[in-house]
């Protein structure tokens, strides 16, 4: 993988993955321009399949300061690059209850702009807490190993 530019932390935090994708995005030039500098949020990002194809809402891609009037919309619609394989196999994922397609990073990767795509359903309130309840435990568990070990039993 090439140089990140933003990656969505969150997406984890809210969803369990079951498979990823990697997209190309058309872009404009002042978008680019702003991603090579790093100012992208993928805060509340989606993608969306209509019509075949696939396009990325909502990602913040903040406007370029040397632009001029054609600076790009901020939070416009992106169309993503796919094949059309992936295109059907996602067609039939989404429509399933509860699937959704995050954007989880954006990176540059032989100099293109590339976006990875998560597959997955959202977490309930009730998996989130369980998932921070064994994350303590094992903090705990390793903590008594770790003083068990200390004191050279």
């Amino acid at each position: 993988m090439g140089k990140t530019v933003a990656r969505n932390k969150q997406a984890f935090r809210n969803f369990d993955f079951e498979e990823f994708y990697e997209a190309g995005m058309v872009l404009q030039g002042t978008e680019v321009k702003s991603l090579r500098e790093g100012r992208c949020s993928l805060k509340d990002g989606y993608a969306k399949v209509t019509d075949e194809e696939v396009f990325l809402h909502n990602v913040h891609i903040a406007r370029y300061d040397q632009g001029n009037r054609e600076n790009h919309e901020p939070r416009r619609k992106r169309k993503l690059l796919l094949r059309k394989a992936e295109i059907k196999r996602l067609i039939g994922k989404t429509q399933q209850k509860g699937y959704s397609l995050i954007p989880v990073e954006i990176y540059f990767k032989s100099g293109y702009a590339k976006v990875k795509l998560g597959l997955g359903k959202g977490k309930k309130e009730y998996d989130k807490r369980r998932k921070i309840k064994e994350r303590d435990q094992q903090r705990r568990v390793e903590k008594e190993l770790k003083e068990h070990t200390r004191q050279g039993y």
